[in-house]
């Protein structure tokens, strides 16, 4: 598995923890569209909430929050739109990202999240 990869399963992982722990049921991880995947689909109370993970070591070459932009955003509102229809979600969602620095020794230097960034 390439470094990229390893990388984002950790921060996957991570972050699914730290929505547990928040109170977040997790109810898909990594799953597929037609127009992307969705890292994690997570219900809070009454609400469906679509989860983005960024996760980099370093931020010597930007930030994770960085490679969230427009276009990105269009996608994962396509994601969530796409989700709702197909499992016929009629209540409320909303998306969030989750960003995670790592440290050489791939441990956590920060993570942030944000909800409702579309």
């Amino acid at each position: 598995m390439s470094q990229h990869n390893e990388v984002g399963k950790i921060g996957e992982q991570l972050a699914k923890e730290f929505l547990e722990k928040q109170g977040y049921k997790i109810i898909e991880q990594n799953y597929k569209t037609k127009y992307a995947e969705i890292d994690l689909v997570c219900q809070r109370k009454k609400e469906l909430v679509f989860v983005e993970v960024r996760t980099k070591i370093g931020e010597n070459f930007g930030t994770p929050e960085d490679t969230i932009n427009n276009k990105k955003k269009r996608k994962l509102l396509g994601n969530a739109k796409a989700y709702s229809v197909i499992k016929k979600w009629n209540g409320p969602y909303r998306i969030d990202a989750i960003c995670i620095v790592l440290k050489p020794d791939l441990t956590v230097e920060r993570l942030n999240h944000y909800q409702n960034i579309v």
